[in-house]
């Protein structure tokens, strides 16, 4: 190794010499090729500093203590925990006591913070950089984005406060600040970049997260990311971690959803958005297939809510959206978000695809409600076909054993055959086919004989129902047996 190791030196210096000598020749055959390449030119190798920029914002960023109703361990569903996500909780919760950041918006003492952090709070106390502590009221919730917005009041002084910016200008790439509580030790700035845009990270239909990897922790959820101009770019809302602590992954929602959601909230104390009463699912190449579709987008109606607006406007499970006034939906998201955005007493306009033909329909939304609102499965073998399932009828004890609504009617998936397309594709015993495609199935009968009208060679969409929640399942038949 040490002789390998002395002779690099000898090494580096011919390979310096050789492209000396061949410099120029080098330079004239690749001047095409470097002046068309995408890698920008060198830049001095320096990191930024933040001191200036943290001495500005740092007196409008806050601490807050939440009295609740009970301890609570890490996990508890109210720290917002987040399908395959550890968000960042309210920090350390002993004795009922739990902890989080927000930041100041006005000179008046409005704090804008996270849901999870005050929800089911007795009190909320504001602790100001300089140890000043004040008494918060909970203004209005938003739990579907996550932010909450507080008052605190002093008759003596005006409060330093921070400006929202402009999230839509964010680049990947751009560095950014972070500034928190984090295990209670407020005022605490931890720097990165900003790695992605308009993430979903599965914690509801309005995800649109900026990812960075500044470091955030347990206790920074709430609290201000800013760019190096002063502005709020976002919330610290969470974070991924197997473990509960930092890896360098964290997630902000964006300032121009806080900027519309903290308007209404202040005004009106809640979130007033329009509701369609759908469930709709994506659709993925082998569902596309079945429903003869040219492109794997849109927003497939799993579900319509009975007597709900899309309901009344004959919007039907099967159906593929593909466009709200005119704006493409290439996502369930893209369809919440353009539904949630529009007001109660609206009519929108749904372009959509059923059964191969192109349609349009109006509906007048309704208000989306908020927190406050609130069969012997006996082995049929002859019904078994090439997707490897058994089916049975829906008897009175198997609807209640399946906990279904009276007057629920389907084909309950008695077997599934190991190693069958059915299987493969995810279908489970105690499934009720309620639907082959577009056309309603009521019995096992009528379930065969959509199964079988379908054509053994092309792909198969059931709907079903799963726990009372409606879903299509794409099935690719087996092939026939031939000879």
């Amino acid at each position: 190794m040490s002789k390998l190791l002395g002779n690099q030196p000898r090494l580096v210096a011919a390979l310096l010499a050789g492209t000396i000598l061949s410099g120029s020749a080098l330079l004239s055959a690749h001047a095409a090729d470097i002046a068309g390449a995408v890698n920008p030119p060198a830049a001095a190798a320096h990191m930024p500093d933040f001191a200036d920029l943290v001495a500005q914002v740092k007196p409008a960023v806050v601490s807050i203590t939440v009295k609740i109703d009970a301890p609570a361990e890490d996990g508890d569903p109210r720290m917002g925990m987040m399908p395959g996500m550890t968000p960042d909780p309210h920090g350390h919760r002993r004795h009922g006591e739990a902890r989080g950041s927000g930041f100041l918006t006005d000179a008046t003492g409005t704090v804008v913070t996270n849901n999870h952090v005050v929800k089911d709070a007795k009190s909320v106390t504001v602790t100001l950089d300089d140890g000043t502590e004040y008494t918060a009221k909970v203004i209005g919730r938003d739990a579907r984005t996550d932010l909450a917005v507080l008052k605190v009041q002093s008759a003596d002084r005006k409060f330093p406060f921070i400006q929202l910016g402009d999230s839509a200008a964010v680049r990947p790439g751009e560095w950014v600040v972070a500034m928190g509580n984090p295990f209670g030790l407020g005022g605490t700035v931890t720097a990165g970049i900003v790695s992605a845009k308009g993430r979903d990270i599965g914690s509801g239909p309005y995800d649109q997260f900026i990812q960075i990897d500044a470091p955030i922790n347990q206790g920074n959820s709430g609290g201000p990311l800013f760019t190096q101009d002063g502005r709020v770019v976002g919330v610290n809302s969470a974070i991924l971690s197997p473990s509960g602590g930092s890896i360098g992954i964290g997630f902000a929602i964006p300032a121009n959803v806080v900027k519309s959601v903290i308007s209404e909230l202040e005004a009106t104390g809640h979130v007033t958005r329009g509701f369609a009463g759908l469930e709709t699912q994506p659709i993925g190449p082998g569902m596309a297939k079945a429903l003869r579709l040219n492109a794997a987008d849109g927003a497939l109606v799993a579900g319509v809510q009975p007597e709900g607006p899309a309901a009344k406007a004959g919007v039907e499970p099967g159906d593929v959206i593909r466009a709200v006034d005119g704006h493409a939906i290439k996502t369930p998201r893209d369809l919440a978000m353009s539904i949630g955005a529009a007001k109660p007493g609206e009519t929108v306009k749904l372009d959509m695809i059923r059964d191969g033909v192109d349609r349009t329909v109006k509906l007048a939304l309704i208000e989306l409600p908020n927190e406050r609102q609130t069969a012997d499965a006996a082995d049929t073998a002859d019904n078994k076909g090439k997707i490897g399932i058994a089916l049975a009828p829906l008897s009175p004890e198997l609807r209640d054993r399946l906990d279904l609504p009276k007057g629920t009617k389907g084909a309950v998936i008695a077997g599934v055959e190991p190693g069958s397309p059915a299987a493969e594709a995810g279908i489970r015993e105690g499934d009720l086919v309620v639907g082959v495609g577009s056309q309603p199935v009521a019995t096992p009968e009528e379930a065969v004989k959509a199964i079988r009208s379908n054509g053994r060679a092309k792909t198969l969409a059931l709907r079903i129902l799963r726990e009372g929640r409606p879903a299509f399942i794409a099935i690719d038949p087996a092939p026939t047996d031939k000879g």
